[in-house]
């Protein structure tokens, strides 16, 4: 059954551990629950494990969905269908146990399916779609579900089809391979090794990379360069041992957050003229002096999945 709460604290549900008060979080336990959530035309924001995502840290005029109990997933040899708000990390691990490869790079990804698809999720040459075969997604302006395939997804670098913010992932499907056990192991303890070792851990509260790589560059060097590590604003640092991850040690709030990524941004375009844009999602007031950096920054703040 649906759990809904009024004035809910979105900080609890953030990877951030930043974010204000929502006039209401609807918790779904089933897709048919997302499906009579989404009919009513209430909710603004459709969310899984909100690790992607900064929160306006002040009062946010809006209604959530969070999706994270919808998390049902099953194998049919080499074929996986999974449930928008099932997490990375366990289907990395149930894909392992079953000799199955393509889903490596997910051991180390916090996020939900929904999330992971919206933008196209990749690390370490893997990407989730890659596997991807089909989805069932949510229009939001039809209010009707719409079956897509890998084609009508337009799948591209930090992006898909419901990157656009009508469209809401239900469910999907993929085909993966059989793969040597010794081979996905050692695949997988190398990605999270590599995690451990160059990005911030969830004890700190982050939201995984800032900005995106531009074309044939990556962001976290150009950030290096420009001598950006550890540099803090409020309680908000840049990591240490990575120029494009922001770690909240000591209860930053939204704008320590923007301000500090608005700073990060103004570096880079001022050494190499080149205009980093953000990966992570921004959602707030538009009064606020956060989302003016914001739009400096960005023109595309939309309803989104993660």
């Amino acid at each position: 059954m649906t759990k809904i709460i009024e004035n809910y604290e979105i900080k609890n549900e953030t990877t951030f551990k930043i974010g204000g008060t929502v006039n209401k979080a609807a918790f779904p336990a089933s897709l048919n629950e997302l499906i009579e959530l989404l009919n009513r035309d209430e909710y603004d924001i459709v969310l899984g494990n909100c690790s992607n995502v900064l929160f306006s840290s002040g009062k946010i005029n809006k209604n959530v969905i969070i999706t994270k109990n919808i998390d049902k997933f099953s194998f049919n040899d080499n074929c996986l269908h999974v449930e928008c708000g099932a997490r990375g990390p366990v289907l990395s691990k149930e894909c392992a146990d079953r000799n199955l490869s393509g889903f490596e790079f997910l051991i180390g990804f916090p996020g939900s399916f929904g999330g992971m698809l919206c933008m196209n999720a990749s690390a370490h040459n893997q990407s989730i779609s890659d596997k991807f075969v089909s989805a069932r997604l949510y229009d939001t302006s039809l209010k009707k579900i719409i079956e897509a395939g890998k084609t009508e997804m337009n799948f591209s670098y930090r992006n898909s089809k419901i990157s656009d913010s009508k469209f809401i992932l239900l469910d999907a499907d993929f085909k993966l391979e059989k793969g040597e056990p010794d081979k996905i192991k050692e695949l997988m303890e190398r990605n999270i090794v590599f995690r451990k070792t160059r990005q911030p851990s969830l004890t700190y509260g982050n939201a995984g990379s800032i900005f995106k790589n531009p074309q044939n560059d990556s962001a976290g060097r150009l950030l290096d360069l420009c001598e950006m590590k550890g540099i803090k604003e409020g309680g908000a640092a840049v990591f240490e041992n990575h120029a494009n991850f922001i770690v909240n040690y000591n209860n930053a709030s939204s704008l320590d957050v923007l301000t500090l990524m608005y700073k990060m941004y103004s570096k880079v375009r001022e050494k190499y003229r080149i205009e980093l844009k953000p990966e992570i999602k921004y959602i707030g007031n538009k009064e606020s002096k956060e989302y003016k950096l914001w739009e400096i920054m960005t023109e595309n703040i939309q309803m989104t999945q993660k």
